[in-house]
């Protein structure tokens, strides 16, 4: 059995999805104020569920009992509900479930992280006490780092308006950035439970060729056949709003944001070296989203 927590999000939900076509037992953690939609899309795909919550511990201790491994997505960067915080849920919560999977004799735990080089902020360090209390826990784990997700950073979720050729660009566009598909992700955590190279093993994983956002914008619009409205945010502008935040989210997700303008880039050659399968560029992603 695995258990996955973070399953009604998009990436727990695609590993979910992908255990699950391959036949594998596979448990989600979802809250009871989780999406119907999404909770319904799991159990249609095979996939048993579990309620529980990362800000209580008992739940989480039952949730684990039986697995053999734990995949965890969850963070409430972009799925915040009321209670959550970074500090509480992405930081405590998650070393609660590894103080739970260690007690529940989980024997493999498969950690979504950040890159090593993310600017000071309450998710950074969040992020890295969870890392080093999944390496020092005793269960074989695997932390990945993924770079910047397409589905995300790419979409009209966050500014990269693509079905109406509008962008926002952060700076001046020019930066570079390491991207990475969200199935990629999915499939290196997946990967990572039978991969012997996987094992006790830090990743940093990103498409190897970086781009900056006026060279995605230029992919677009050639694919597209129409040029697009571009909105620049200056760094300044972003420099003020992490200056100006006044909450862990606020400040983690200018400082991302930031990070972003200034161009993140991930040496990805040691997960390209432990994993075989082919990586989507932004070129197939541009096709896949204009359904070229």
């Amino acid at each position: 059995m695995i258990l996955v927590v973070g399953s009604t999000g998009f990436l727990g939900g695609e590993i979910c999805r992908r255990l699950a076509s391959q036949g594998k037992a596979v448990r989600g953690l979802i809250r009871s104020t989780s999406n119907p939609e999404r909770i319904a899309a799991l159990k249609a795909a095979g996939v048993e569920t579990v309620v529980g919550d990362l800000r209580d511990p008992e739940t989480l201790l039952a949730a684990c009992s039986g697995a053999e491994a734990v995949i965890t997505t969850a963070s409430t960067t972009i799925s915040m509900q009321p209670g959550d915080s970074i500090p509480v849920t992405d930081q405590q919560g998650q070393l609660d479930l590894v103080k739970a999977a260690r007690k529940a004799g989980v024997k493999q735990f498969v950690y979504i992280s950040i890159p090593a080089n993310m600017g000071d902020c309450p998710l950074t360090t969040a992020k890295r006490t969870v890392e080093k209390a999944v390496q020092a826990n005793g269960m074989v784990y695997t932390i990945l780092r993924p770079c910047i997700f397409m589905e995300i950073w790419v979409s009209p979720v966050l500014g990269f308006d693509y079905p109406n050729a509008k962008a926002t660009i952060y700076g001046d566009g020019h930066s570079k950035n390491n991207f990475i598909s969200l199935g990629d992700v999915a499939q290196y955590a997946i990967d990572s439970l039978r991969n012997p190279a996987a094992r006790n093993a830090v990743f940093e994983i990103g498409y190897p060729q970086s781009y900056s956002y006026l060279e995605v914008v230029r992919i677009f619009e050639k694919a597209g056949g129409k040029p697009f409205e571009l909105q620049f945010v200056p760094e300044a502008g972003l420099s003020a709003q992490r200056t100006a935040a006044t909450d862990p989210l606020q400040c983690s997700f200018s400082t991302l944001l930031l990070n972003m303008a200034q161009g993140i880039q991930v040496d990805s050659s040691q997960a390209r070296q432990a994993f075989s399968f082919p990586l989507v560029s932004i070129e197939e992603y541009t096709r896949r989203a204009l359904g070229k």
